[in-house]
């Protein structure tokens, strides 16, 4: 690998965008903010606030242990129940164990994320701008990891195939796949495509430490919990993820926002996002200013995967030539598009498997796209708290709903019935009892169906 391509001289701080940034045995450091960036696990942690980001992910990391500790209880307590069948007890205590063991494979894989850093008020204060989505918890993407080095080379090939043909035979020169998950399709493109350099980011530390060791050749055992398996034997399946071989010299893992992408502007020839741009919360054409910025003069972007948007705002919620329009917008050459089905999450030990359709772009950046604003998960009044708080008329739906469910669960005293919580709603003009009573119904109905499901 030549040296003018090492990882480094494409790094920039993810604040101020300042490079080339200071290297050092424990991490990288911007010496303009003066923010250390450290290694996690031997990947550089480049997101904007590293300590508060870190802090959020042990959190994360703990809070699916405790998860997993429950759900131990819950089958013990099943099987303990089940009197009746010996296949069920049999059932129960093999998942129990599995569960549990689950959990120790888990925390000592992540165990990197318990390293302790200094906790700085002012960095937790500006992580509200950069917080991690809600809804992406530690384990969103688990069977991802299984999909990628366990199930076989069907789905992988089907990856890398449509890929491959948008690339239209041009090597890839310096690559960067933004949201690379566990890693396969990255490998994949790096030992068959041959790219100077290949740098995998993606902001879940679980599938990039997953990546990066089976990249380098580790065989790490992790458990396949199928949604329906096929027999009782597949019921919690101990797999061995390894790659077909060690990856060469060239690929790279970070781990970052992909909103904050920690690189130099025109740092990669090529850039793929998979299964990606149709989850960002943030409007489509502000990311493909993003990619543009990461491109050299004449580098691709390549899409692959779904189109599914579910932003708020109908108006953000794109269709394909939509989508196609808006590149073109964007500083990109008019996208040559592919459509393709492929199989989906097919997991061996499943009944469960699907096909998708597949929506495939390959731009070629013409120009720059401009000054991109600076991604800010959230407003000033709720980061620094001086601003009025604004009556939304999410929050005004909210707060009324919220009060009458308070009301509605003080009432609940183990005398009372339906009817009769309905007339006390009654009796405070809240609502008529002729409403009341279905309406309590249907909340109480909702919160025990939640609670049969272990919600609460």
């Amino acid at each position: 690998m030549p040296d003018s391509f090492k990882l480094v001289d494409s790094l920039a701080c993810p604040r101020c965008d300042r490079t080339p940034l200071e290297t050092g045995a424990d991490g990288v450091r911007c010496g303009g903010c003066r923010i250390d960036f450290p290694y996690v696990g031997g990947i550089p942690w480049l997101f904007a606030e590293p300590t508060a980001t870190l802090g959020e992910w042990r959190g994360r990391l703990h809070f699916s242990l405790q998860k997993l500790e429950h759900e131990h209880g819950r089958l013990l307590a099943a099987q303990a129940r089940a009197a009746s069948s010996n296949l069920t007890r049999g059932r129960l205590e093999r998942l129990a164990a599995a569960t549990r063991d689950h959990a120790a494979r888990l925390e000592a894989l992540l165990a990197p994320l318990a390293i302790e850093l200094s906790t700085a008020s002012y960095e937790t204060y500006l992580a509200l701008r950069t917080r991690l989505p809600a809804d992406q918890g530690l384990t969103t993407y688990y069977d991802n990891v299984h999909r990628d080095w366990v199930w076989g080379d069907e789905e992988n090939d089907a990856a890398h195939a449509i890929v491959n043909e948008a690339l239209q035979e041009m090597p890839p020169g310096k690559l960067l796949v933004l949201g690379a998950g566990a890693g396969r399709l990255a490998y994949d493109l790096h030992e068959r495509n041959r790219p100077l350099m290949t740098v995998m980011l993606d902001f879940n530390p679980l599938l990039l430490t997953v990546a990066q060791q089976v990249t380098r050749g580790a065989a790490l055992e992790l458990y396949e919990f199928p949604l329906a398996p096929i027999d009782l034997e597949h019921q919690a399946v101990l797999s061995t993820l390894r790659a077909p071989a060690p990856a060469r010299r060239g690929l790279h893992c970070v781990l970052a926002d992909a909103h904050r992408p920690p690189f130099a502007k025109g740092s990669f020839d090529t850039v793929i996002t998979p299964w990606l741009i149709d989850i960002l919360p943030e409007p489509f054409e502000v990311f493909c200013g993003r990619v543009n910025a990461l491109l050299a003069p004449e580098g691709r972007w390549i899409n692959f995967g779904s189109l599914s948007f579910h932003a708020s705002d109908p108006a953000l919620r794109y269709s394909r030539d939509e989508c196609v329009d808006i590149v073109a917008q964007t500083g990109f050459a008019a996208p040559r598009v592919a459509e393709r089905v492929i199989p989906y999450m097919c997991s061996p030990a499943s009944r469960h498997g699907r096909r998708e359709r597949i929506f495939c772009f390959a731009a070629t950046k013409r120009a720059n796209a401009g000054k991109v604003p600076r991604h800010e998960a959230l407003p000033d009044w709720l980061v620094r708290g001086r601003e009025p708080v604004p009556q939304l008329d999410s929050f005004r739906t909210q707060a009324a709903a919220t009060r009458i469910h308070a009301f509605i669960m003080s009432l609940i005293d183990g005398r009372r019935s339906l009817g009769d919580m309905a007339q006390v709603l009654a009796d405070q003009k809240l609502m008529t009892r002729e409403e009341a009573e279905p309406a309590i119904r249907s909340f109480l109905a909702k919160m025990y169906e939640e609670s049969r499901r272990g919600g609460y």
